[in-house]
This record gives structure tokens, C-alpha cells and sequence, in this order.
């Protein structure tokens, strides 16, 4: 890792890349944007991308491509079955993670699908450090049920804990004592858990989760979409880590587990996924749904150049000069917004920068999803959009009524070698502003509320003209601004 100093004593992220493929953006005046943040019905998701100036909903498959991934997009081997390029991902995968077996997926989520119809039962109880909106659907949807089992300080929106994302091991053994094992068919740990702010947890954590697991004969799953980011942090923030390298640390974490899977997305820098098996029987469960649901075993839905992109991306993974450029952007980030009193998440985890919507825009009634309604303000103050993931993102009680989230925040992702600083500073500097003109945002309501993961594709509508008087303050304070 570049550990760089400025003589001039300023402390900023230094990238370590070069620019040589770019794409023209484009930043449509705020009128613009207040009709369209309402035509795409007050869902970010719903924006056209040509109307989007910053696209921090996501680091899934918008991370930017190295130039040695895409010269391996090349020799990729377009055979349907026997493929050499599935030969040099299943190796890959095997080196990395030391598993033997491998199931190819066409994302993260498809892989949560194999999972659940394969080990997850009417009755069954998933213990989870926290949940994510995808496995979590997928496991309900088959009748089972997700207890999220992280520390005190997971839910603590300040803390100087390193680690907010550490499973609470005492309450995992009294889970597995109340429900018996045999109702438990798997503990899933998830690498930078995305709903609390793309919380770390440690390798530590990890040993003491899997010595519970095989103690009482239960099978471990390791989510490793976030996993790059936390190696950082295992590798920065654990003492006992910190003369090792991120591949020792892959290797310890790795031979921990029964079962690991990943979205390449956001893993490998390129489009894809996968399941990495320890045992054969395991292999046998899941083989056969492959071609169910996905695709042939030797691509699962993938496109074998972007199978070739994920090799090399995976070597990429294991470089701490690579993964580190997300953790710091999001340092800077978080850090320069704290300067100016806007309320963040702390420490700074990976992923993105995550706003404390529920502080930010403390008027807001939960019911009325302040994180959406604070989602829609930044991209109409600024062109810039982000991700809810508070109340919206949750699915509603069998009564009808919300589910309340635990926290209520704006995730500002930041995809891989993609924004510049002063793009950075920029987004900072909207956010500032609309933190100033707090008052003028107000709620949401829903219009078209899908019963299942509904903030992918539902449309909503402000409670009030706030959008309106919003849009009027920034012309006034940007008369000459887009």
C-alpha cells in the first residue's frame, strides 16, 4: 500500500491509476432535475442514467475495467461446454480462496437463490451479523426466517468501534440453543455489511463465529461480494493483521468457511458471480440447480469475456493498492462532510459514504422514508445520485404496517477507479448546501408499492411542494449554476 505525504501537509487520496478510456458526462440544470427525479417517481433507481451527473447508487458493475482486464476479455473461449476460459476461473477462484469445487452464477443474488432453494426450508432460521434486502427475500420467500445477531455497536450510528460488523457470539449460541442446530442450516457471514454502512467485520470474529458453527455441526457461508473492503480494514484496523498479506488474510478467513460466494459485480470488477464449495456433497446439492436457473456449469449465465475480465480481477482483488483507493475516497469523503456538520456514519466503513438521513432530515417522520426523501434532494441539489437504504428498503410486516429500519441512511457508493477528487469535492460541496437547506425537504408516499423489494422499481410522490420550493432556493443561491 502507497502511503503518500504532501509537503504541503494536506491530507488527501492520492490514486494510484491513470485515466486512458473516458466517458462524457452530463449535468442537466436543477429545473431539469426536479422533473425528473418526479417522472422517475421519486426513485433513483427509476433515473435515466443520461440525466445523472455523479451515479453513486452503486459500486455494482459500474467499477472501472484495468486495462490488463480488458485485454484478457480477448482470448476468451466461447464454448458452451468445456470452456477453457471457465477452466482458468475455476483455478483462479480455487487459488485464491482454497476451495475446490465451483459454481458459476450471473450475479451475487442468483448465487442467494441456489442457496436458499437448496438448504432453506419452511421453518428455517438463517443467523446473520445483518441482513441484506436480496438473501433475506429469498430466504422468506421459502418460509424461513433471518436473525440478524451483530454487536451493540453495529446499530450505533457514531462509534469508534473498528469492527461494527462483528456477529455477537453470545447471542449466536443462545440462538442455536433455543432453535436446536438441526433448524439452522447455515450461519451467513456477510464481508462489509451493506445495510449499517458497509461495516467491517474482523478475521478475529470470524474464527469465533466458525468454532461455534463446528461445534455444533452447522455449515458457514461467507458473503464475500464486499470482501475487498474488508481485507482492508482487517489488514489496517487488526494488530494480529497487519504483517500480513491481503492474500494470507484471504487464505485464513477462507479456510474458515464451508461455502463462500460473491457478486463479481462488485467483486472482480466485471459482471458476474459465483458459488466456491468446499465438499462434494455440498457440490451435488447445488450442482443440478445450476442449469435450472442459470446456465450450463461451465459459464452459469455469465458471458465468457467478462468470466476472463474476473480472473484478472480477482488477482486485482489481492492488491492492496487496489482495494485500498475505495476505503480512503470514502475517508476523504465522510471526513470533509463532518467538517461541515452534515451527520455521517462512523467510522468510515467501505462501499460508500453513508449520510445519517435520519439526523440530516430529522423532521421527517419514518413512515415518510426520510432516506428517500433525502436521496431525491441531493440529485436535485446536485445532479448526484445515491441509494436509500433505510425504511423504503425494507419489506412490510405480514399486517401491513412498516417495518420500521433500523437506521435511516443515503448510501453514496464509490465505484473503483471512477470519480476524480475533484468530482469528490464537488458532491461534497452539494451536500453541503442542501444540508443548509435542510428544512426545506419533506416526505414521501408511495403510488406503486411492489410487495417485494419495492425500491428497485416503486414510484413515489412528495408529501408537499417541497421539491418545488427546493429546486427555487438553489437558483437563487446558484444563479448562474446549472
Amino acid at each position: 500500500m502507497a502511503n503518500i505525504e504532501f509537503f504541503t501537509g494536506e491530507n488527501i487520496p492520492l490514486e494510484m491509476h491513470k485515466v486512458r478510456i473516458v466517458q462524457k458526462l452530463n449535468l442537466p440544470p436543477v429545473e431539469y432535475r426536479k422533473d425528473a427525479m418526479e417522472k422517475a417517481g421519486f426513485n433513483t433507481f427509476m433515473l435515466q442514467n443520461k440525466d445523472v451527473f455523479m451515479d453513486m447508487l452503486t459500486d455494482s458493475g459500474v467499477n472501472a475495467m484495468s486495462d490488463r482486464q480488458q485485454a484478457a476479455m480477448m482470448v476468451a473461449d466461447d464454448s458452451y461446454a468445456g470452456s477453457e476460459t471457465f477452466t482458468r476461473l475455476q483455478n483462479k477462484v480455487t487459488e485464491i480462496f482454497g476451495m475446490e469445487y465451483f459454481l458459476p452464477a450471473h450475479q451475487g443474488r442468483a448465487c442467494e437463490n441456489i442457496l436458499a432453494e437448496a438448504y432453506v426450508n419452511e421453518g428455517s432460521v438463517i443467523p446473520m451479523n445483518f441482513h441484506f434486502t436480496t438473501p433475506k427475500a429469498h430466504i422468506t420467500r421459502l418460509g424461513g426466517r433471518v436473525e440478524e445477531l451483530v454487536i451493540e455497536e453495529g446499530l450505533k450510528i457514531n462509534s469508534d468501534h473498528p469492527f461494527k460488523g462483528n456477529f455477537d457470539t453470545d447471542r449466536l449460541r443462545k440462538l442455536i440453543e433455543e432453535v436446536g442446530p438441526n433448524n439452522i442450516p447455515f450461519i451467513r457471514l456477510e464481508a462489509g455489511t451493506n445495510l449499517i454502512g458497509g461495516q467491517p467485520f474482523s478475521l478475529e470474529n470470524a474464527r469465533e463465529v466458525c468454532a461455534i458453527a463446528k461445534e455444533f455441526k452447522i455449515m458457514t457461508v461467507l458473503d464475500a461480494s464486499l470482501l475487498q473492503d474488508n481485507l482492508y480494514f482487517i489488514k489496517t484496523r487488526e494488530e494480529s493483521c497487519k504483517n500480513k498479506s491481503i492474500r494470507e488474510i484471504t487464505k485464513e478467513l477462507s479456510d474458515l468457511m464451508d461455502i463462500i460466494y460473491f457478486s463479481a459485480r462488485k467483486l472482480g470488477f466485471a459482471r458476474g458471480g459465483g458459488i466456491c464449495i468446499r465438499s462434494e456433497e455440498d457440490l451435488k446439492k447445488m450442482r443440478e440447480l445450476i442449469p435450472l436457473f442459470e446456465g450450463f456449469l461451465t459459464y452459469g449465465g455469465m458471458s465468457v469475456r467478462e468470466m476472463e475480465a474476473i480472473v484478472v480481477g480477482l488477482d486485482e482483488t489481492m492488491d492492496m493498492d487496489v482495494i485500498s483507493q475505495g476505503p480512503k475516497f470514502i475517508q476523504y469523503m465522510s471526513d470533509e462532510l463532518q467538517k461541515h456538520g452534515v451527520p455521517v456514519v462512523t467510522p468510515a466503513g467501505g462501499l460508500g459514504c453513508h449520510i445519517n438521513a435520519g439526523e440530516f432530515v430529522s423532521h421527517i417522520p419514518q413512515e415518510e422514508y426520510p432516506a428517500g426523501a433525502l436521496a431525491a434532494a441531493i440529485y436535485i441539489a446536485g445532479g448526484i445520485r445515491g441509494m436509500e437504504r433505510g425504511t423504503l428498503s425494507e419489506q412490510r410486516n405480514p399486517d401491513g404496517s412498516e417495518q420500521l429500519s433500523e437506521m435511516e441512511l443515503v448510501r453514496l457508493a464509490m465505484p473503483r477507479r471512477v470519480f476524480t477528487l475533484s468530482q469528490v469535492k464537488y458532491a461534497i460541496d452539494r451536500i453541503v448546501w442542501l444540508y443548509n437547506n435542510r428544512d426545506l425537504i419533506g416526505g414521501l408516499r408511495f403510488v406503486d408499492e411492489p410487495k417485494t423489494l419495492r425500491f428497485f422499481i416503486g414510484k413515489l410522490e412528495a408529501t408537499s411542494d417541497w421539491p418545488e420550493k427546493l429546486a427555487k432556493k438553489f437558483r437563487e443561491d446558484f444563479p448562474e449554476s446549472l
